[in-house]
């Protein structure tokens, strides 16, 4: 029954997408098998949060942590983002979804960082959805880089404050996550947008991120809709 009262509708939605690796081995699959599904899963993942009004998806797809596992495993992400970007760019241009990339770009191997511009460049008209991807990214370390672009534009003392903090981030004009959910049972943000999900909602899913569906993404928007967020008040 409707009573008339307006749904809320979190406008920043940031996603953990954890257990790709234990989703294989339970399965007997390779491991990399599970990250195969996993980026399956992301592309499908977002149409369901952009049909339903969600304006911004920021995902945890590689963190600076991440470089130190096997050769292998970190040779075959590399190489399925890169496939990704170049199918996620065409596939949003025909959608009107804008891309985003948060890290540290320039490190990555390869024509990544050149496809990873490209991809912004491409799509950066699009006003039907924000997908923020965090490639190389940790929260930290983007706090340090912020840090560094404030030194070297040489702001004073009284020049600091939040909003200055927030235009040096990777992409501080996106607004902060309204909740942040996390896939596969763990309980802890993991480096991630730790300045951004100060006021954040926190929502834990025990089932692993392939196993993901979209009554998943209408149970996170019911979560949401029943949370009072008083910010501090």
């Amino acid at each position: 029954m409707n009573d008339g009262v307006k749904k809320k509708i979190p406008v920043h939605v940031g996603l953990i997408m954890d257990g790709n690796r234990r989703w294989a081995r339970e399965r007997n699959l390779p491991q990399l098998e599970g990250h195969r599904r996993g980026y399956a899963k992301m592309k499908e993942a977002t149409d369901w949060f952009f049909l339903r009004g969600v304006k911004v998806l920021s995902v945890y797809a590689f963190s600076t942590e991440n470089w130190s596992r096997a050769k292998e495993e970190v040779s075959y992400l590399m190489a399925l983002l890169e496939q990704g970007i170049k199918e996620l760019s065409e596939d949003f241009k025909k959608k009107d979804y804008r891309v985003l990339f948060s890290g540290r770009l320039d490190e990555l191997p390869g024509e990544l960082p050149s496809l990873c511009e490209e991809a912004m460049e491409k799509t950066k008209t699009n006003l039907s959805g924000t997908f923020n991807i965090c490639f190389n990214y940790g929260g930290r370390p983007e706090l340090i880089d912020a840090v560094k672009k404030i030194i070297k534009h040489q702001l004073t003392e009284e020049q600091i404050h939040e909003g200055i903090i927030r235009k040096y981030l990777y992409n501080g004009q996106l607004p902060d996550p309204d909740i942040i959910v996390r896939t596969a049972g763990e309980q802890r943000l993991s480096n991630f947008l730790l300045w951004q999900s100060a006021y954040s909602e926190l929502l834990f899913f025990k089932k692993y991120w392939p196993d993901f569906e979209e009554m998943d993404v209408i149970n996170i928007l019911d979560e949401y809709n029943k949370r009072g967020r008083r910010f501090g008040q």
